[in-house]
């Protein structure tokens, strides 16, 4: 999606909606530093953050250059400068099944301030952001979710989980064959330069990783601070191959574990370019000595792990929640975007309230796992188009379903005769769940390994 963000004008339904309520909405002037400034210390307030000392207010200055940041302003308040919400998105790739990537638009610091609750302020902004993303041209809209009942009003769906893993250290033996490589302590400063390259392999073999930024990989690195207390704890290690090409790296970090004179080592950010890689570096992680507890998180649920270790039970993978939700838009340039598990014909009549993705859909599966989708039926969101829909049979086997539901479905992070099961998928001829449970499905488990 190669344009200006700030081509996109402010949403006019949003502004007159928040108007209403003495609200001012504005989207900031990449120029206006000290806008920006206010907007950060209001972001960082409603995640309960501190106020940003130089280097971190430098680097999130950096990053939201480059952001379309929105706010929303109450100009009776003696600080007016100071937005009572916040949101900022920017178009960026989403890994799907296949090696592929689609068009999506990403949400995130989406902050209301407790003083300025049920006034509107974010179903006004969400909603904003879906036209927005509409007129970018993005086939979906994505977003983390620090809770799980706020987005489902507006069509998001959980479509990709995380876990903590915790490794028992004084149990773990390692019993898988060694690698050809090698892993080597590197600093920071020297694993800059290779990161965003590893990043973007990693990323582009697993469905649901997005595209990463400067920043995020200097915050992860500790580069952007690195006379910080944080910074100065992070070690790297960088696994490379026999050729000595870097294929992954991991960013951990030493504590003391309660009750013992051991330690915890702990991590959050592990790229992979190759399974070899990951492999090597999580036998790295296991065989430090003076260690406890091992802590990875932000994970896959499906961890290679426990298969390569003789006590399977020295591995816990725990806390499981979703983490990344999608929120389909255009499902032809979705739907054509991703590779699927084999051949047939499919009819889906997707129900949307807001209209976005409602109507019905026939699409053609390739042996080659190619989807040609056209839109047999136009949309609508009133209950006479839904009703329309719903009495027509469908030609050949479909489903129907709302369009949480298809993002739901989308990576195959969760099957649709699961949601069947729940109530929220229909098969509408026989055979047809079957069906879509081998297509959706994905070879390598959804995953999105940060926050954004």
């Amino acid at each position: 999606m190669p344009f200006d963000l700030r081509d996109i004008p402010l949403d006019q339904k949003a502004e007159a909606a928040l108007a209403a309520r003495g609200l001012e909405y504005r989207v900031l002037d990449p120029a206006d530093r000290s806008a920006l400034e206010a907007w950060v210390d209001a972001d960082r307030r409603g995640f309960h953050e501190g106020r940003a000392h130089a280097p971190e207010l430098a680097r999130e200055l950096s990053v939201i250059a480059d952001r379309r940041v929105v706010g929303v302003y109450d100009p009776t308040l003696d600080a007016p400068d100071v937005p009572v919400a916040t949101a900022a998105c920017w178009p960026s790739g989403l890994s799907v099944p296949g090696g592929r990537s689609v068009d999506a638009w990403a949400v995130a610091s989406v902050t209301v301030a407790p003083t300025h609750r049920r006034r509107g302020i974010a179903r006004a902004m969400m909603e904003a952001e879906l036209r927005s993303a509409q007129a970018a041209g993005a086939a979906l809209a994505m977003l983390t979710a620090s809770e799980a009942t706020l987005y489902g009003r507006y069509g998001y769906a959980p479509a990709a989980r995380i876990a903590t893993v915790e490794v028992d250290r004084r149990r773990v033996e390692w019993t898988a064959p060694a690698e050809p490589g090698r892993v080597q302590f590197v600093s920071p400063q020297v694993m800059r330069p290779a990161a965003a390259a590893i990043a973007r392999r990693a990323v582009a073999r697993t469905p649901g990783e997005i595209d990463r930024w400067p920043g995020l990989l200097d915050r992860m690195l500790g580069t952007h601070d690195p006379d910080s207390e944080r910074s100065r704890a992070i070690r790297v290690a960088r696994y490379d191959d026999r050729h000595d090409q870097p294929q992954g790296f991991v960013v951990f970090r030493l504590r003391p574990e309660p009750g013992t004179h051991e330690m915890a080592l702990e991590f959050d950010f592990l790229a992979a370019a190759t399974d070899e890689a990951e492999r090597a570096l999580w036998r790295f992680l296991i065989e430090h000595d003076l260690v406890a507890k091992i802590r990875g998180r932000l994970r896959s649920i499906e961890e290679p792990l426990p298969w390569l270790v003789a006590d399977r039970r020295a591995i816990g993978i725990g806390e499981v929640s979703d983490h990344l939700w999608l929120r389909i838009l255009d499902p032809v340039a979705a739907l054509e975007a991703r590779r699927y598990s084999g051949s047939g014909s499919l009819v889906l009549d997707i129900d949307d309230p807001q209209g976005y993705a409602a109507g019905r859909f026939a699409i053609e599966f390739s042996a080659k796992g190619h989807a040609e989708v056209r839109r047999a039926e136009p949309g609508g969101t009133d209950a006479s188009a839904r009703a329309a829909r719903r009495s027509r049979p469908s030609q050949g086997l479909g489903l129907r379903l709302g369009v949480a539901e298809l993002g739901a479905i989308y990576l195959g992070d969760v099957t649709p005769s699961l949601l069947a099961r729940a109530g929220r998928i229909v098969e509408t001829t026989p055979g047809s769940l079957a069906l879509a449970d081998r297509l959706f499905a994905s070879p390598r488990t959804p995953h999105l390994s940060i926050w954004f």
